[in-house]
């Protein structure tokens, strides 16, 4: 495993950890949010074994990359794009969860000459659709959505959520609001292990990565064009989510060229994360 981070040309940071070998099939992770690049820690394992390499990369603001206050879905592209030129890789599969699906959606649409495959787990959709949009619940999300600017977003987070986001598991993993499949997890030593080692680095700029991706997808996939995705793509999704409804993985099949939509019974927003690595051996190859 290699940890380190990348500066870009113009002075910015992006963290990155490198969890597979070269020779791998190679697969840029974009995180939820909050998230950072040590989230596919304790599939790495299971990944590598499976024959994929799997580079975690910390969005603006998150871990080890510097904020960027202002930027688009699609703005982050060029950042993934540079993790993957620094470690030679040429081409590879874009995994997104929750918030991060929709960059992992921008990166097959921007470069699709070098994406090869798409897995979308637990994603939120466009928020273009109005009654996706409506869905979500209002904690964390319409706060920032309805603020009359950054600051304001963040002070209400703040607010809710604490200075260090710390309130904010909480609140998600409170007396029913999780299925059973989720609450198991949040049981498990291991799993918690790692979501405390996480932790640090999903508030390393405090809540301010967290507003900026609300902020950023609040308008909806305007930034990239789904259109030019070439590539299989698989929507995968726990029927018994209770953060992201899975109408949200309908949608985004549904607007997504060519995708296949897997909805996994019994399985919730943290717990359908176990079946990425088996969606991804699945993506028809070319």
């Amino acid at each position: 495993m290699i940890d380190s981070q990348l500066e870009l040309r113009d002075g910015r940071r992006v963290g990155y950890t490198d969890y597979g070998r070269p020779g791998q099939t190679a697969v840029l992770w974009c995180h939820g949010g909050p998230g950072s690049r040590i989230e596919p820690l304790n599939l790495a394992p299971l990944a590598s074994d499976a024959g994929f390499r799997i580079v975690g990369i910390d969005r603006p603001g998150y871990g080890k990359s510097s904020l960027r206050p202002g930027r688009s879905i699609a703005d982050w592209v060029p950042d993934g794009l540079a993790v993957a030129d620094h470690l030679g890789i040429a081409r590879f599969v874009a995994v997104g969860v929750s918030t991060g699906g929709a960059y992992a959606l921008a990166l097959a649409a921007n470069a699709p000459a070098r994406v090869i495959g798409v897995v979308a787990c637990c994603a939120l959709t466009d928020m273009r659709w109005a009654e996706g949009k409506a869905a979500l619940g209002t904690e964390g999300t319409r706060e920032v959505w309805d603020a009359p600017d950054r600051a304001t977003a963040i002070a209400r987070i703040e607010e809710r959520f604490g200075p260090d986001g710390s309130k904010m598991f909480a609140s998600a993993a409170g007396p029913g609001t999780l299925p059973p499949a989720d609450l198991a997890l949040m049981a498990d030593p291991a799993f918690m292990a790692g979501m405390l080692k996480a932790s640090p680095e999903m508030f390393a700029s405090g809540v301010q990565a967290y507003v900026d991706d609300r902020l950023a997808d609040g308008p909806g996939w305007g930034s990239f064009d789904l259109a030019r995705i070439g590539c299989p793509v698989t929507v995968l999704h726990g029927e018994k989510d209770s953060i992201c409804p899975v109408a949200h993985a309908h949608h985004t099949a549904a607007i997504v060229p060519g995708a296949k939509l897997v909805v996994v019974p019994e399985l919730g927003h943290f717990s359908i994360m176990a079946k990425i690595v088996e969606t991804i051996a699945a993506l028809p190859r070319h």
